[in-house]
């Protein structure tokens, strides 16, 4: 079963989540600073950080890009951010530092039980990431795989996507991928120049997750763009978003 790291300098708030998760056969790490959980993270097998953003000796959003940085499948752990601050701004620096989710304070545990099962059933259905067994390419930010079975890869103008090692190539650069970037570029590759809708790219990116705002999809969006260029998603007007090849 998963194991989960919870990280909050409220005893209370780490009891209360460990009481609700434990009982789903999820094995619970504590931390109680963000240089705890740094440390549990790197010593153990982590499947899943919920943590808050206000805690002493290092801070959620630290623990946040620790996660990011790493080099291996760590880097993709599903973070979920639990945090009293409730502003817009800080919900989207949280989401574009690179957490998953975001959850404000006072919250209901049953919830955060909810969201904890839809991040590990994506996980789950994303395993294949990481796992391409061809060889290795150095790219700008990431490792582009040259892998035999051509269905790992979708190509799209002068893009390559691989699903397996969840990266996406302009035959220049290549970058990583989170898991919802990977979902949402590979359904704008699969269908070029259509249109989504933003409910569309809801379901695909962040499906069985009721409680994602516009917000959160204008940030992957900008994540993209990003990464393979402004000009190639193009946000139409009332209707959605689609990629220009």
């Amino acid at each position: 079963m998963a194991a989960i790291l919870i990280a909050d300098d409220e005893k209370e708030i780490v009891s209360l989540l460990k009481f609700y998760l434990e009982p789903e056969g999820y094995t619970v790490y504590e931390a109680y600073d963000g240089k705890q959980a740094a440390r549990i993270f790197e010593a153990e097998q982590i499947d899943l950080i919920i943590v808050d953003i206000m805690m002493p000796d290092m801070n959620g959003y630290e623990v946040i890009k620790l996660v990011r940085s790493k080099n291996d499948a760590k880097k993709n752990v599903p973070v979920l951010v639990i945090s009293a601050k409730t502003l817009v701004s800080d919900r989207i620096l949280g989401l574009e530092i690179g957490a998953d989710d975001y959850i404000t304070k006072p919250f209901e545990p049953l919830e955060v039980v909810a969201k904890v099962k839809a991040h590990l059933r994506r996980m789950e259905s994303l395993s294949s990431c990481g796992t391409g067994r061809g060889t290795v390419e150095s790219g700008s930010t990431g490792q582009c795989c040259k892998n035999d079975d051509d269905s790992a890869f979708i190509r799209a103008g002068n893009l390559v996507l691989s699903k397996n090692e969840c990266t996406i190539s302009d035959g220049e650069k290549c970058f990583d991928l989170t898991k919802v970037e990977l979902a949402v570029l590979e359904m704008f590759m699969e269908q070029p120049r259509r249109i989504f809708t933003v409910e569309q790219i809801h379901d695909r990116g962040w499906a069985g997750l009721e409680v994602v705002d516009d917000n959160t999809i204008r940030v992957t969006i900008s994540h993209l763009r990003e990464k393979i260029g402004n000009a190639k998603i193009t946000n139409i007007r009332g209707l959605g978003y689609r990629l220009e090849v």
